[in-house]
This record gives C-alpha cells, sequence and structure tokens, in this order.
C-alpha cells in the first residue's frame, strides 16, 4: 500500500471504533442503527462517520441504512466480484442469484458478462451496482425454490444451485447467453455431480410440460447419462404438453433448424450452428481438476 493509499485509509478515532470492531468479528455488513449504537452516537453523527468510511472506501452501500465493510486485506479499491454479488442481493429480501450468474460461480460458463441475475417474484427496477447492470428476473412462485445459502470469499450470498441454474437456462435462455450457453451450462454441469433425481423433482415441481421436453431433449443431445429413473419421471411431466419448439416461435422458421424429435415430441427451431460443438459435449472426458 503506497503512501497517498495509507492516507485514504487512514483512520480517525470513531472510524477505527467501526473498522476494528467488523474486523475482529469477521462481520462483512453493518446497518447505520447499528454504528449509532457502537459508538454510542446519534443517528445523524453515526452518518457522518460512515460518510467518511465510504470516502475512504472502507464502506460500500447495500441499501438503505445497510453497508457492506471492505476489510482491510481487501485493498482501498476492493469492489470485486464477490462484493458486487453481495451488493446485489440486498435488491430484494426474497432473491437468489442465477442464470449466468450462478453459472459463472460455479464454473459452467466461460462468458463472463457485467450483468448480474437477480431473481425474485418481485417485480423490480433493473439498478446499477458498481459498473454491473443488475437485471431483475420475475419469476412466477411456483418456480421460485432450488436455492440457498452461498459463501462467496467471506459474503453470504443466496444462489440458485446446479441443477436448477441448468433448468433456469433452459427455461430462460436469453438470461443465459442464448441456447448454444445454455445447452453448454447443462452440460457442464451434468459431468460434475449432477443430481438427476433432484433434477426430475424441480420439473415435477415446476409442473411444465414444455420445459420437461426441452430438458430431455437437450439431455439426449449433449450426450449426458441420464439415468432411466430419472428419464422416465422426466418423461411423465413432458406427457402434459402437447407438442412443443424449442428456439423461436414457429411463425420464425430458422433456416437449416434440425427439425422434429419424436422422442420428446418437440420441434427443435435452431440451426445446428448455435449448438457447434455441444454435441456428445456431457461424454467427453471431464477436465482434470473438475468436480
Amino acid at each position: 500500500m503506497n503512501n497517498m493509499e495509507f492516507r485514504s485509509r487512514s483512520l480517525s478515532g470513531q472510524e477505527s471504533k467501526v473498522v476494528l470492531a467488523l474486523s475482529e468479528t469477521g462481520r462483512r455488513e453493518i446497518t447505520r442503527a447499528e454504528v449509532a449504537s457502537l459508538l454510542e452516537s446519534t443517528l445523524k453523527a453515526a452518518d457522518h462517520v460512515i460518510e467518511s468510511l465510504r470516502q475512504k472506501g472502507w464502506l460500500e452501500r447495500a441499501a438503505w441504512g445497510a453497508y457492506l465493510f471492505i476489510p482491510p486485506e481487501q485493498g482501498p479499491e476492493a469492489l470485486g466480484n464477490s462484493n458486487l454479488l453481495a451488493l446485489a442481493s440486498h435488491i430484494s429480501k426474497r432473491y437468489y442469484l442465477g442464470f449466468s450468474t450462478a453459472a459463472a460461480h460455479y464454473g459452467l460458463t466461460t462468458q463472463h458478462r457485467s450483468v448480474i441475475y437477480v431473481v425474485t417474484p418481485k417485480r423490480l427496477r433493473e439498478r446499477t451496482v458498481g459498473e454491473s447492470r443488475v437485471q431483475i428476473v420475475s419469476q412466477a412462485e411456483s418456480k421460485f425454490f432450488g436455492f440457498g445459502e452461498v459463501d462467496v470469499l467471506g459474503y453470504t450470498v443466496m444462489l440458485s444451485d446446479r441443477e436448477k441454474t441448468a433448468i433456469d437456462c433452459i427455461d430462460h435462455p436469453e438470461f443465459s447467453g442464448g441456447i448454444g450457453e445454455a445447452a453448454t451450462v447443462f452440460a457442464t454441469a451434468s459431468r460434475r455431480r449432477f443430481d438427476w433425481d433432484k433434477a426430475a423433482g424441480y420439473l415435477e415441481r415446476i409442473g411444465a410440460g414444455a420445459l420437461a421436453r426441452r430438458f430431455g431433449w437437450l439431455a439426449d443431445y449433449i450426450g449426458a447419462d441420464m439415468p432411466p429413473p430419472a428419464r422416465a419421471r422426466i418423461l411423465a411431466v413432458a406427457a402434459k404438453s402437447r407438442n412443443t419448439r424449442l428456439g423461436p416461435s414457429k411463425e420464425h422458421i430458422v433456416p437449416r433448424a434440425l427439425g422434429y424429435d419424436g422422442s420428446w415430441r418437440l420441434f427443435v427451431n435452431v440451426a445446428p450452428e448455435e449448438l457447434h460443438g455441444i454435441a456428445g459435449m456431457a461424454r467427453r472426458t471431464s477436465i482434470k481438476g473438475e468436480s
């Protein structure tokens, strides 16, 4: 840390009290009221301390009256990906981070975008966190499950699990980079201790036959090793819908579309180029170190 950075991070007595309290307890978040209580001061006085700590790079506003602590070991400009995800998590009390955001966390995609996907049953406007845009995906209560707490470099956020991430990406490929990228996410996930019983249970819970057909067809296309019991359960869900499609609406037939698949009663309105290199991807030898 150079002299300029040291001066920008130097602290007054009250500021030191806040930083030391957070550092010693390992906490990463604090509220306005907690700062006032810690300093035995008024809220207005606490606001002055908070604003100074923000300017010096120790605190970052997460929501009204709530702040993230940037630990000293992370440096004065440590608004990295983990902090951005933690900040985005404060947008709604009921949420999870999903789609491309979850896929990137699990290493299921090599594409990194400046968009953070926050899934919530509430209807909220888009936000900006740092240099990232927060895309709000309003999800029906019937699909709002399949997530849990995950520690991302010291910050606890709600993140969809691998199975729900794959299903979500197939359900809405526009939030994962397109059908080709959704298939890549699925193929990579299926090679990494993918829980087929859990995935089948999720599809049963959602109860959407069209989604089950798309999931089943893609599983076959990528060459996933789907156990027969799970396949039977997914086929049972698929039977709830008539013929459906993967890709744009039937009013727009893609040139050289792959066409109709009788096993899943699915019209694949996708050109081979969009799925280039993905066929049989799940059967390929896992990369060393994959888990």
